[in-house]
């Protein structure tokens, strides 16, 4: 069933006010492939612009607090916990995003855990594109969420 629209078809903001408080916590990833100058310079630390990874980090962190005022029926959250982690594939020339966000409330925290990876794979783009416009984007999806009435979920 689909929640964010009434009997008459109308866009809504779900109703969670009867739900009870839940520890919850969503973690998603996305991947960004890249050539060999743009995954040696960000693994060395040598993009002109300065340190990509951290700066990606600190937008990711960033966007899961502004994710209500991007996705029109998202509840704004009082996030306990955000982390933005990075694991490299030097022979796929990839380096993967992972977002964390935890909270204790009345809905989940997916939208915002998708959003910060996204947010921290677009960084990487913007502070590289200098060096390689051709990069790509991708594999962005919920790895789990542990939490609320629907229960835990792992892909």
């Amino acid at each position: 069933m689909f929640t964010h629209f009434d009997e008459k078809g109308n866009a809504v903001m779900v109703d969670v006010s009867a739900k009870t408080e839940t520890n919850r916590v969503a973690v998603a990833q996305g991947t960004i492939y890249t050539n060999s100058a743009v995954y040696d310079a960000i693994t060395t630390n040598r993009i002109e612009k300065g340190d990509v990874l951290n700066v990606a980090r600190v937008a990711g962190i960033m966007a899961t607090k502004k994710t209500a005022e991007l996705i029109p029926m998202c509840h704004p959250l009082l996030i306990s916990k955000v982390a933005i982690d990075f694991e490299f594939d030097a022979a796929a020339l990839a380096i993967t995003a992972l977002c964390t966000v935890k909270i204790s409330g009345k809905t989940g925290v997916e939208m915002e855990a998708l959003t910060g990876v996204s947010v921290a794979l677009l960084t990487i783009y913007d502070m590289c594109k200098a060096v390689d416009k051709a990069m790509k984007i991708g594999d962005i999806f919920l790895v789990e969420k542990q939490g609320g009435k629907s229960g835990n979920y792992k892909a």
